[in-house]
């Protein structure tokens, strides 16, 4: 009368199970190439650097500390802010290798 009786749908076909998924898979790959991949390659190259420390090189510590290294040690690196001034870090803090003579040139 003033309301129409409402029936089910028909049921939608199945779209093939491969269909169902590939806006994920594209998403995933996505985030590889354009996430996951680089920063590997970052992580690889810090790890390649801090392996690479020797004594005389000036670095950049995470807390932004310049210093020439005096002495390096498996876990530890010593450096040497000023003349005389000597201090114990974290070989992992190390951020940026700098280089030879930017200490000196920015004094």
């Amino acid at each position: 009368m003033f309301i129409a009786p409402a029936y089910a749908a028909d049921a939608v076909p199945a779209a093939a199970g491969f269909m169902q998924f590939l806006p994920m898979v594209v998403i995933f790959v996505l985030f590889y190439f354009l996430l996951i991949r680089p920063q590997q390659k970052r992580a690889k190259e810090q790890r390649a650097m801090l392996d690479a420390l020797q004594k005389g090189d000036e670095v950049v510590t995470s807390g932004g500390t310049l210093g020439r290294i005096v002495k390096v040690s498996e876990q530890y690196i010593t450096l040497e802010l000023a003349e005389g001034v000597e201090i114990l870090v974290q070989r992992a803090s190390v951020s940026q290798r700098l280089e030879k003579g930017t200490i000196k040139n920015n004094k």
